[in-house]
């Protein structure tokens, strides 16, 4: 888990679902963040290794690459290639408990999608800045 203070500005969505990345999207643009969403793993790693992005808004099932194989490529035992920017799994996915704690401890945020609203959502990222 990060540990800086940065001010969160932009963001990466790696999210398949049109209509949930849609929703955040939009409510995370009208709150003044720069956002980019794409919504396949293999996308969303590439995404996130060519740019410094503040957060990282991450599902678990995506299609080409899953959620957390893209988590392990970005941050792992030997390397995070994301040093500045946070990671926030976003998923209704229930896993297996040692799966679960195995990704939380990569992230700063675990949060299933179906217990969070947009505007949730934006609490959230603001709270991440005050850290």
């Amino acid at each position: 888990m990060q540990e800086n203070s940065t001010v969160i500005k932009s963001i990466l969505i790696i999210e398949d679902d049109m209509f949930i990345g849609e929703m955040y999207v939009s409510s995370l643009k009208k709150a003044g963040y720069d956002v980019d969403w794409v919504t396949t793993g293999t996308t969303g790693y590439s995404m996130a290794i060519a740019r410094q992005y503040d957060l990282i808004l991450l599902d678990i099932m995506l299609p080409e690459k899953q959620g957390g194989d893209v988590l392990n490529l970005l941050r792992n035992d030997s390397v995070d290639n994301i040093p500045n920017s946070r990671v926030i799994i976003l998923t209704n996915f229930d896993q297996d408990e040692k799966i679960r704690a195995n990704q939380e401890a990569k992230v700063d945020g675990y949060l299933i999608k179906a217990d969070i609203t947009p505007h949730r959502l934006i609490e959230i990222v603001q709270q991440l800045k005050k850290q």
